[in-house]
């Protein structure tokens, strides 16, 4: 049918490469010259397409930028299926692409952060250990010399980028090249090992039956004697407005209580997991919490880890947003704590799912 199709594309990832729309309209060619779209603004881009030309009831479509290995993505740089659109009269469609294909990469391997081998033997003093240190800078960190940036804690390191550690990766070290495809990378990542055999020990608070807790040490080991020493030699935002910490299952269990223990300190929460089942008295301890200014808290579980997984992460977001006006707090103003509280209908208990989470919580988090 003929049609005035005009669509219209919003992409935060830009680069230089020309734009195309391609799809069942033209046997699917990516990088026709007649349907390259128009730049009209910073990521902003128009395609008209002619009044006279016969388009099919209904269209299906992708864009990309020259090519297949150049196609659009989601968010987490995964494949998207095609669009669809029932053409009519006169119809403006608005779309957006969160990130692209890089000559078949899902990323562009020259935003890849700078990995520090900060130490191999940390001191440990609260835990009489050492632990191994990694720290990830955006990639054009020595590009912006008077530039701070927040910084976000991370445990298990051993599980957190390259190939991983037994259980996988999460890839944390694409994902942020993926994220400075969009300008939204600027985050120092700081990886802290488990203690291996003391893991539960150190990510619990209470104890359980798997040992005593000395969650507690190794919090102030986090605030007390890594934080200033990365504050010290990297340039940070030190506040507790731009100091994260996360983690997934035990180290989705510590990141909580470092937030309701010392809120003071670490005012941004990545939740992934939490493994709350091991310690029942985290929801009183959430009851009685009170921010003491803002907080945000992204919360994440997959309905395929457990039966338990989602119910408790829900009772959890209630206590936290329950409290953030139980005891001062007008309901007519903005909760204190702002929480994100995301469920994935397949997620399962795995790195390749918090992984794909990741992103997402980087940009709600920080930007």
């Amino acid at each position: 049918m003929p049609s005035s199709l005009q669509l219209e594309l919003f992409t935060s990832a830009t680069d230089d490469r020309p734009v195309f729309v391609t799809g069942n309209f033209c046997d699917w060619l990516p990088d026709l010259p007649a349907f390259e779209m128009q730049a009209v603004g910073p990521g902003r881009y128009v395609l008209d397409f002619p009044d006279d030309m016969v388009l099919p009831g209904t269209i299906e479509y992708k864009y990309t930028r020259g090519g297949w290995n150049h196609v659009e993505l989601d968010a987490t740089g995964e494949g998207v299926p095609n669009r669809s659109l029932l053409v009519k009269p006169d119809e403006v469609e608005q779309d957006y692409v969160p990130h692209w294909r890089w000559f078949g990469m899902p990323y562009n391997p020259s935003f890849l952060p700078i990995i520090e081998l900060y130490s191999r033997e940390f001191k440990v003093p609260q835990l009489d250990r050492t632990r191994r240190i990694h720290v990830l800078l955006p990639h054009d960190y020595a590009s912006h010399p008077d530039k701070r940036y927040p910084v976000l804690y991370l445990h298990d390191g051993q599980n957190l980028f390259g190939e991983g550690a037994g259980y996988g990766s999460w890839q944390i070290d694409q994902k942020m090249a993926m994220l400075a495809g969009r300008q939204r990378h600027e985050v120092i990542l700081v990886s802290i090992d488990h203690g291996d055999a003391e893991r539960i020990q150190e990510y619990t608070l209470h104890p359980t039956r798997m040992g005593r807790a000395r969650g507690a040490y190794y919090l102030d080991f986090i605030r007390n004697t890594l934080k200033p020493v990365i504050d010290a030699k990297f340039r940070t935002l030190p506040d507790a407005v731009n100091t994260g910490i996360g983690g997934s299952s035990l180290g989705g269990l510590i990141s909580i209580y470092a937030g309701l223990r010392h809120p003071d300190v670490f005012g941004r929460l990545m939740v992934f997991s939490p493994s709350l089942w091991i310690s029942p008295k985290i929801y009183f301890d959430a009851i009685q919490f009170q921010p003491p200014g803002p907080m945000k808290v992204y919360v994440y579980g997959g309905e395929q880890e457990s039966s338990y997984m989602v119910p408790n992460i829900q009772r959890f977001n209630s206590a936290l947003v329950r409290q953030g006006h139980a005891r001062s707090l007008p309901f007519d103003q903005p909760n204190p704590i702002d929480i994100h509280f995301a469920v994935d209908p397949s997620g399962t208990h795995q790195e390749a799912h918090w992984g794909r989470e990741f992103p997402k919580a980087i940009e709600w988090l920080f930007y």
